[in-house]
């Protein structure tokens, strides 16, 4: 299986070649963003920027190769399970952090005993709740003890887990002394400023491995734009020299445009619509399959899919990423467009005169209002409520919204312990709280059977598609759009890899 996806020549045209060139002269890059970083810290936020700003300014132990599926060294040079429950890793001597120290044993020893303890409250436990303990067993090694059997461990190691300093928090909540945040990765942080501009450059003194390059660019910077008709006239008139995320439409104009390339691939984000049926929901409606199979049945997401959201986007009939591991529609019920289906349902369920639901969103208000438009024709209203994600998160873990439009990437893990129990498997962000759910999705992520995940898993999606707890919807491609002669490649992990950046001369 090949993991990575390449957007051919990766090197992008527009009209305005003269800033483009003042920028290669300077051999930078400027970026806009339409949503704000919640924190610098990749453990305190589950935004895509942070995901990507993660793996430019710090390294993990180890990096999974996109073309063979497997794990290479980065921080560690060697790893071994001594048995089920106890991973042992020697660690690269030689590499220095942004400010100066050396990287050693007690920094991952602090670091993911930090991210282990809920007290610490990073945003997304899951990533860190399975270490038990770490120790160290000598100035460059360590010992990782997990709570039980933990197959996606290495999973969770090679993506979210970046090594900090010994010490650099000062307490829970991502509390620092620190000016800036601190890592080993090829950019350091230069500036920074909560919804202003972010400013990378280049870390002289890193140490490049075969999984991972030094940076060729001198600079980064990083503007939060929220308003894309503003990124896209920035980057015609040569403010910007890279945007992502375009919808469909727009990116569709500015293909048509002389000098202009807009290229699309499929990511492991997926797109669903996420039910409230816990005790505590707001609306009790939601709790009656019949209503939440005539929610299904009233989304025509392959009109959505092919039209608003575009090349590079496929349904879904269960909520996960079909490359991840466990990830399977087979025996999972499916519910096909059937608006007339739809009403009947809400007519057996004492809905006949009509059913009205909130709505949240934080990103793609496009495939929110055609999704507001197809329930509104089968006798749903829907009032939206669309926020910055941030704000969308908390609401949902205090279990105070109904209807969900997520769009999951899963951290870029390829393991359905990434995605699926998140919501489904009694994490914070959990709306069901299924119990026979939660147990299956536990006993999967401990199981070092590969036979028996699957099965696991499978059992799961299938109850989630049976008890239509979740409205599968599709995968979400993205857009991207640079200045003329800026090369780089991308992923379908939605990771921009700005150390692999260039100006082509």
């Amino acid at each position: 299986m090949t993991f990575r996806t390449t957007l051919a020549g990766a090197s992008l045209g527009l009209l305005a070649a003269l800033p483009g060139a003042a920028q290669q002269s300077e051999n930078a890059v400027r970026f806009a963003y339409g949503q704000t970083l919640e924190s610098p810290d990749p453990y305190f936020t589950t935004l895509r920027l942070g995901v990507i700003l993660g793996r430019n300014v710090w390294d993990t132990l180890v990096v999974r190769n996109l073309e063979t599926g497997e794990f290479e060294p980065l921080l560690a040079t060697e790893w071994e399970w001594v048995d089920d429950t106890t991973l042992d890793l020697t660690l690269r001597e030689g590499v220095t952090f942004h400010d100066g120290s050396t990287f050693e044993a007690d920094d991952v020893v602090y670091t993911l005993s930090y991210a282990a303890d809920p007290a610490n409250r990073i945003v997304s436990q899951q990533v860190a709740n399975w270490i038990e303990s770490v120790e160290k067993t000598g100035e460059h090694s360590v010992r990782i003890t997990t709570t039980g059997p933990t197959p996606a461990a290495l999973e969770f190691v090679s993506s979210q887990l970046a090594i900090m300093p010994s010490d650099h928090y000062t307490g829970p909540g991502g509390t620092t002394d620190a000016d800036l945040p601190i890592g080993t990765g090829p950019f350091r942080y230069a500036e920074y400023s909560a919804g202003g501009e972010i400013v990378l450059e280049r870390f002289e003194d890193y140490t490049a491995t075969d999984a991972k390059s030094a940076a060729s660019l001198d600079r980064v910077s990083i503007r939060t734009i929220p308003d894309q008709q503003t990124q896209i006239a920035e980057l015609l008139s040569g403010g910007l020299d890279l945007t992502m995320g375009l919808p469909k439409d727009q990116a569709d104009q500015l293909a048509q445009m002389p000098g202009v390339e807009v290229q699309s691939g499929e990511t492991m984000r997926i797109v669903f619509m996420q039910i409230n049926t816990s005790d505590d929901t707001p609306n009790p409606a939601l709790q009656d399959v019949r209503v939440r199979r005539a929610l299904n049945h009233a989304i025509d997401k392959a009109a959505i899919s092919e039209n608003l959201v575009g090349e590079g986007s496929n349904t879904i009939d269960t909520v996960c990423f079909i490359d991840q591991f466990g990830c399977t529609d087979e025996g999972a019920t499916s519910y096909p467009f059937d608006p007339d289906k739809a009403r009947a349902l809400l007519e057996e369920a004492g809905y006949g005169d009509g059913l009205t639901v909130e709505l949240y969103a934080y990103r793609e208000r496009h495939i929110s209002e055609a999704v507001i438009n197809y329930l509104s024709d089968v006798g749903v209203n829907v009032k939206l409520n669309f926020m910055q994600p941030a704000a969308m998160r908390d609401a949902m873990r205090a279990r105070e919204v109904e209807l969900a439009q997520n769009a999951w990437g899963s951290y870029s893990i390829y393991d359905l312990s990434a995605s699926t129990p998140v919501y489904f498997g009694g994490q914070p962000d959990d709306n069901a709280l299924d119990s026979e759910l939660i147990e299956t999705l536990d006993d999967a992520g401990k199981s070092m059977d590969t036979e028996e995940r699957k099965t696991l898993y499978r059992q799961a999606l299938q109850r989630i598609a049976d008890e239509a707890l979740a409205v599968p919807m599709f995968t979400l491609p993205v857009y991207y759009a640079g200045a003329e002669g800026l090369s780089y490649e991308t992923y379908p992990d939605e990771i921009l890899r700005f150390w692999e950046f260039s100006w082509s001369e």
